[in-house]
């Protein structure tokens, strides 16, 4: 198993749209596992809307991506090499790594998530990932819709958008 690893890494600030010469691709020779630890081939990377906000420097909620380093974001693959026993090879994992063929690391920086028959794997980003929960706790929570309120999302594109039709855990069907 290679233990070389491609990454995309920010090399200097956006004005206006991102383009390639922002960033850099690298390849990187990975450690051998220490104990504990698992590498992820990774099928799947996120490219959120929140990341161009983190390319600029400056006050926000989340610090800045640093220049020089690899972009950190979402991302979801199977399991390839590990020496913990939680996590198996074969296992499909999400985690925060980012723009990555190969992750590695201790092993809790990994989740395993459920392989589902028919759903594309790229699912645990969107509708079955953290940007879906985000939307979900929002509307339950935050917006304490209940039963069978009807929901749209009109002006909220992207895997965080609710989809249309009922409230989070209605049984009915959308009219």
């Amino acid at each position: 198993m290679s233990s070389r690893s491609t990454q995309v890494q920010l090399v200097a600030r956006p004005h206006g749209w991102p383009t390639h010469d922002d960033f850099r691709t690298v390849t990187v020779d990975l450690p051998d596992l220490a104990p504990g630890q698992v590498r992820v081939a990774n099928e799947f990377l996120s490219v959120d809307p929140y990341m161009r906000g983190r390319m600029n420097e400056g006050r926000s909620y989340v610090p800045p991506f640093a220049l020089g380093e690899t972009m950190t974001g979402g991302a979801v693959g199977r399991v390839v090499e590990s020496t913990a026993e939680d996590v198996p090879v074969g296992a499909l994992v999400s985690h925060l790594q980012g723009w990555r063929t190969l992750a590695q690391g201790d092993a809790d920086g990994f989740r395993v998530v459920q392989d589902l028959p028919g759903i594309p794997s790229s699912a645990h980003l969107g509708i079955l990932g953290m940007t879906a929960l985000t939307a979900y706790v929002g509307l339950l929570d935050i917006a304490g819709l209940r039963g069978a309120t009807p929901c749209s999302s009109p002006a909220r594109p992207g895997p965080s958008a609710p989809r249309p039709g009922r409230s989070p855990g209605s049984r009915e069907p959308p009219a």
